[in-house]
């Protein structure tokens, strides 16, 4: 006997087949938000980490600009010590070298000189006066020439004067200071090159 199929078996078929693509679909859709979820959560994870990094960077550069601000204060702070300080050396090596000039002059003038001012710039001194003559004035360069604390006169001017009906010349002369401590070596070395008395 033949049996005959009369069931619809090519729709079934189809019907099967559909619901293996709907399987397969909705298994891929499933794995497709499952990968997708996944690189969103190392995403996520890996950006909150670089995020508490750059506010771990952000913490300790402000501390370092705090830093370096203090170090700068503290550098000026030193700058303006060091300046007075330098100060304050200079102002106790100058007290003493106008004592020294003072001294100086007194002891170096010649009879018939007499000052009128005396100008000090630095280690530069400007001296105008009055001499009976320009013997005089040559006189007071050599003495001056001759000082442990003086240095290189330079005339700059010697004119004809008239002082209380008295003929007489009137000069302007420049000398350097030398600072103490080359003074006291000059006055050291001039002393062992004087020659030494003999005894009888």
């Amino acid at each position: 006997m033949i049996r005959i199929n009369l069931l619809p078996h090519r729709e079934q078929k189809r019907a099967a087949r559909q619901r293996e693509l709907a399987f397969m679909a909705g298994a891929a859709s499933v794995l497709g938000l499952l990968i997708v979820f996944m690189v969103h959560t190392i995403l996520g994870t890996q950006i909150e980490n670089q995020g508490a990094r750059n506010n771990f960077l952000e913490t300790e550069i402000k501390k370092l600009d705090d830093q370096i601000a203090e170090i700068k204060v503290l550098k000026e702070q030193t700058q303006a010590m060091l300046a007075r300080k330098q100060v304050v050396e200079t102002l106790q090596s100058n007290r003493s070298s106008v004592v020294y000039l003072l001294d100086q002059l007194v002891r170096q003038l010649p009879d018939g000189v007499y000052l009128k001012a005396v100008k000090q710039s630095g280690n530069n001194i400007s001296l105008q006066g009055y001499a009976q003559s320009n013997a005089r004035v040559a006189t007071l360069m050599r003495s001056l020439e001759a000082s442990p604390w003086l240095q290189t006169p330079n005339l700059i001017e010697v004119k004809a004067a008239t002082i209380n009906n008295l003929r007489a010349s009137e000069f302007s002369l420049n000398v350097k200071l030398v600072p103490p401590a080359a003074a006291a070596d000059k006055d050291k070395v001039e002393g062992s090159a004087k020659p030494k008395d003999k005894k009888a």
